[in-house]
């Protein structure tokens, strides 16, 4: 039985130098068990047994419901030369290799924390690649996906061929293919720059997760600049506290990833950052901080912004089609982490300004309504503030967001959520999000709770609708002219997740269906 499977299919270089487990064992200062000859050739690596290859080490890592040694058997039976696992799974491994008779004797290395050497092994089987292509890396709370693909336009720009690696996609060149999650295991990852140095790309932008930086994902990876948006509550599911999550975060800006740090000093925690990294630190400061690039002769419109970078090399026009200060904010980190990395600034505009939207930030849906129809992202409390405001500035009618929160996840932002939609739209339909093993009604209750802390004089009207697409419908039979209709939430994704189970759902799919009645027109 294959072992646990995240859904991403990583492509493999076609090229990898053999390396030896003798090599390998010496490198990590192990030996393997049991004392069988350590000759073979390693010309790959997984964490997934249903993903081994001819010639690969099998990572059988502790997970949450089950050990991957219980998949050694099947690792081996596909061709896997080692599996490298910890303490705990040698007892396992051995006793699933010997009840599969030809995969006795396959050598088991056993490491006292497989996660932590997983990336630098991952990493040294496929040749250092990341030391080969040009790495940008952006973590924080909010605008990795926004500020990944400012960088790969400038990056285009520049002339350079393209990775890009984050939440809504993963591309290689021309071949595209959608993430599973914001920044790949390990093995998946390193395989990934591979293919990249070997295809000619000669740089990629990749959003770097707390969840990655936190299991060890993105050691072994050399960044040629590394970027911060900002910090605030999300993933405490996962994290203990903000000082956890926020500690993750700045792993990524010290000497083991990367030579110069980019923040912004907008954010608390992005000046707590560079007060404390011990790496060099650029600061970038869109609000007239004290910073070492900032923004002056700022203007904003519903379709975008111009503005002039002030830095250290001198002063350059930036226009830009997206619309909201925090675009500005995503911009100006963007524009000084490609300086940071040696690209021309006059090529880095010029990307930069050529980006005309991100698949589902703030997304545009026009059936031919008579009002603004947008879907956005936006699934943190200070998400939704930022979303709800900067709509509310340009809204002549009335301001209508749906929104829902995600089940087993970070329980306490959803009364967070449910305020902010109460305190900055006048109508908020509160509706399900993915709920996976909760009960809507909980979740929605947890938001409407929520809603309680803000006066009733200034509370919008809310409605709570749990089917996500009747939610959606409600929002627009609701909406006249000159109303803005926002759904919130879930931006690119194409499912909901709801009981173990994942069904078709794409949010500007259902907008432009209920659009479409509304008008007359095809959907």
């Amino acid at each position: 039985m294959p072992g646990p499977d995240d859904g991403f299919a990583s492509p493999r270089p076609q090229a990898v130098a053999p390396r030896t487990l003798s090599d390998l064992a010496g490198r990590l200062a192990i030996m393997p068990r049991p004392d069988v000859p350590a000759l073979a050739s390693i010309t790959g690596v997984t964490h997934r047994s249903s993903a081994v290859q001819v010639g690969d080490v099998y990572a059988a890592l502790p997970g949450t419901h089950t050990h991957g040694a219980r998949f050694a058997a099947d690792a081996a039976a596909r061709g896997a030369v080692a599996i490298m696992t910890d303490a705990e799974g040698l007892a396992i491994a051995l006793a699933m290799l010997e009840s599969q008779a030809e995969s006795v004797g396959i050598p088991v290395l056993v490491a006292d924390d497989p996660r932590l050497v997983l990336g630098p092994t991952s990493s040294w089987i496929y040749g250092e690649p990341s030391t080969k292509i040009r790495v940008l890396g952006i973590t924080g709370t909010n605008g990795k996906t926004t500020t990944s693909y400012l960088l790969d336009a400038g990056l285009r720009a520049a002339g350079e061929q393209t990775g890009l690696i984050g939440t809504i996609e993963t591309r290689v060149g021309s071949q595209v293919t959608a993430s599973a999650r914001t920044t790949p295991e390990a093995p998946d990852l390193q395989a990934l720059f591979a293919v990249m140095a070997e295809r000619d790309v000669g740089a990629a932008s990749m959003e770097v997760s707390s969840h990655a930086l936190a299991l060890h994902r993105v050691d072994g990876t050399r960044f040629a600049a590394v970027a911060f948006t900002n910090l605030s509550q999300d993933h405490l599911d996962f994290h203990s506290d903000l000082d956890d999550y926020f500690a993750a975060k700045a792993r990524l800006f010290t000497a083991d990833f990367t030579a110069v740090g980019v923040v912004n000093v907008d954010d608390e925690h992005g000046r707590t950052l560079s007060e404390r990294a011990a790496i060099p630190i650029v600061t970038v400061s869109a609000n007239g901080g004290d910073a070492t690039w900032s923004v002056r002769d700022l203007v904003a419109t519903a379709a975008g912004s111009q503005f002039v970078v002030t830095g250290p090399s001198g002063d350059t026009a930036l226009r830009i089609k997206l619309p909201g200060l925090f675009n500005v904010a995503n911009a100006l980190l963007a524009f000084v982490t490609l300086i940071a990395a040696g690209v021309d600034p006059a090529a880095a505009a010029t990307g930069i300004g050529s980006l005309g939207s991100v698949p589902g930030r703030m997304e545009a849906i026009d059936a031919g309504q008579p009002f603004a129809a947008l879907v956005d992202y936006a699934h943190t409390p200070e998400a939704v503030e930022t979303l709800l405001t900067t709509l509310r500035a340009t809204t002549v009618g009335k301001l209508i967001v749906v929104l829902g929160c995600g089940g087993d996840r970070d329980r306490a932002k959803r009364p967070l959520m449910g305020a902010a939609a109460a305190r900055l739209a006048d109508v908020a339909v509160l509706t399900s999000d993915n709920p996976r093993s909760e009960e809507p009604t909980e979740i929605v209750a947890d938001m409407v709770e929520g809603t309680k802390s803000v006066a009733s004089a200034q509370r919008a009207d809310i409605i709570v609708e749990l089917d996500r697409r009747s939610a959606i419908a409600a929002a627009v039979t609701r909406a006249r002219h000159g109303d803005v209709v926002v759904v919130a939430g879930k931006g690119h994704e194409q499912g909901q997740e709801v009981a173990a189970t994942v069904l078709p759902f794409d949010d500007r799919v259902v907008l432009r269906g209920c659009l479409a009645d509304l008008v007359g027109g095809p959907s």
